[in-house]
């Protein structure tokens, strides 16, 4: 008998995550704040709908949360039509939002008063990932769980890793986008000067990418961003709230992010002029 699901918030990431898992063959059950994504989402896929948070989560082994923020993450997980409220003893929260590592161990905290266990298992690879099935999964948690879990999760990640208790997680998808962020500007950078010298930028792409400034961003974005394109999923406002997760974090435990400080402020720059839904490889807009 295959497990039974529950999916919240089918957003750009969650509509095909819950997809995989209903392909894989689980009974999945979806909510969504607004109704007509998850009627949308049941046309599509099968499966069943549910009122609120709590009532996808009665009876359920998984519960899968991916939401906006800290708030919403807190609200979905232990409000009064909460999951929490309904999950059963020895069922699983894995929470897949991009939130701080503060907000992913007072979740843990609640939910092992009522003896649910909880992952906090932010995801890297974007929308192309989420609906390819090749999404990075960064877990916090314990071993158990986790171990119950990521069978469920490899429905759509090539990578589900455990890094360490409640929190790890979120702290290495903090470490992920510190690293996207330097590595966008510097390309965005180097493709200005490289149209400003009068080279060919798609050409001067095709040599360095063979070389030691090769990256996943100089591969899947380098051309798109020369060619000043910029619809391809993750938002320069959903960068926004990540980088500033990462500068918060910083504070409590005293690491230097001078770069991402800067490039943080380079995209509400960008946000600011209008640009806030644009791909975060839109960086090279404001040179």
């Amino acid at each position: 008998m295959s497990a039974k699901v529950a999916f919240i918030g089918l957003g750009v990431m969650g509509f095909p995550m819950a997809g995989h898992l209903k392909a894989k063959g689980y009974d999945v059950t979806v909510y969504n704040r607004t109704g007509p994504k998850a009627q949308e989402w049941v046309k599509k896929h099968g499966g069943k709908t549910a009122a609120t948070p709590a009532a996808a989560s009665k009876g359920q082994d998984f519960v899968f949360l991916m939401v906006g923020n800290d708030k919403d993450v807190m609200e979905v997980a232990a409000g009064e039509q909460g999951v929490l409220a309904t999950m059963e003893k020895g069922s699983i929260l894995i929470d897949h939002t991009t939130a701080s590592a503060d907000c992913a161990r007072k979740v843990f905290e609640i939910a092992r008063e009522r003896s649910v266990a909880f992952i906090d298992a932010p995801v890297s690879g974007g929308q192309a990932g989420a609906e390819n099935g090749k999404l990075t999964v960064m877990c916090g948690g314990e071993a158990g769980p986790f171990e119950q879990a990521k069978p469920v999760m490899d429905s759509y990640g090539r990578a589900v890793t455990l890094l360490g208790p409640a929190g790890a997680g979120q702290l290495t998808k903090m470490v992920n986008q510190i690293c996207i962020a330097g590595l966008v500007q510097a390309l965005s950078e180097g493709i200005n000067f490289a149209e400003k010298a009068g080279l060919d930028a798609e050409l001067v792409l095709d040599v360095i990418s063979k070389g030691a400034a090769q990256s996943w961003q100089m591969e899947n974005r380098g051309k798109t961003m020369h060619a000043r394109k910029f619809d391809f999923g993750f938002a320069v406002d959903w960068m926004r709230k990540d980088l500033g997760i990462c500068l918060e974090e910083s504070k409590r435990n005293g690491a230097k992010l001078p770069v991402t400080q800067t490039v943080l402020g380079y995209y509400d720059e960008i946000s600011k002029s209008g640009g806030n839904r644009y791909d975060t490889s839109s960086l090279i807009k404001r040179l």
